[in-house]
């Protein structure tokens, strides 16, 4: 299979020895720095900055993914760049969504229960060795989706969060090795999905849904996020209401940061 390269929010990354993971607002501020001095000589000279730049950022993320054993490769440098500098000058977009309510104690949000309208979703279905794996490919080959490589040819931008839609086994008990990495398409292109032209990355329309939401922090990996599956059921008033052969991870910040923000969901029956 062919591994693009990337990291980012998506739902799932190597919990051990988290400390001095790259995050968006690290690379925005690393973006920043290192594109500041571009434009203020010849364009030969501006095209090798470029091109040093390229090349910091991709040593950057490779040091850091060389630790989760997720390989980036050389050709995902100016995708890597590009999302890096429109990161630093734009808003990331939330998936809109309604609450219809939330219960506490003590101060601390146990659930929320929302309502997501139907909408488009770029989607692809990874079999990596391991669950942080198949987070981490899946996520390169949707960034160079959001970069360029579909339809328009343009840069569509980031959402947030990168969902990771998890399948369970019952025998035996644990996780499918067939993991779904799902981005949601930016309001301006959901009446017209730009097309991939990586063809295992598949446009859906996916229906409204009501889901039941908790957040937690800290890294994503099968046994961290089990126990937060468990935690959710305990919570739920009625956890009978919920699909069970399955669950999702949103993930609002990068998957190898130690103090990743991150949200179990468990979807309605319908």
């Amino acid at each position: 299979m062919d591994r693009g390269g990337c990291q980012m929010s998506g739902g799932g990354g190597g919990g051990e020895g988290g400390g001095g993971m790259i995050t968006l607002e690290d690379l925005e501020t690393f973006s920043e720095d290192q594109l500041s001095d571009s434009g203020n000589g010849s364009l030969q000279e501006e095209a090798e900055t470029m091109e040093e730049d390229e090349n910091r950022l991709l040593q950057y993320w490779q040091d850091v993914a060389r630790g989760h054993q997720v390989e980036v490769s050389q050709d995902m440098a100016e995708p890597i760049q590009q999302l890096t500098s429109n990161q630093g000058r734009s808003q990331r977009e939330p998936v809109p969504f309604t609450l219809l309510s939330r219960k506490e104690k003590c101060g601390e949000l146990l659930y929320e229960k929302r309502h997501y309208e139907k909408g488009h979703w770029a989607c692809i279905t990874m079999r990596e060795e391991t669950y942080e794996q198949s987070i981490c490919y899946g996520f390169m080959k949707l960034m160079r989706y959001i970069c360029q490589q579909n339809s328009t040819g343009d840069y569509l931008g980031m959402t947030l969060p990168i969902l990771t839609v998890v399948r369970t086994n019952e025998n035996p008990p644990g996780f499918s090795h067939d993991i779904t990495v799902a981005y949601y398409l930016p309001v301006e292109h959901q009446a017209q999905p730009p097309q991939p032209t990586d063809s295992e990355i598949v446009v859906e329309l996916w229906p409204a849904t009501i889901v039941y939401t908790r957040p937690f922090t800290g890294p994503t990996n099968e046994v961290t996020i089990m126990n937060q599956v468990h935690a959710l059921a305990e919570v739920l008033d009625r956890p009978n209401v919920c699909a069970s052969d399955s669950f999702i991870v949103a993930g609002y910040t990068n998957p190898a940061h130690r103090n990743r923000q991150n949200e179990i969901w468990f979807l309605e029956r319908r």
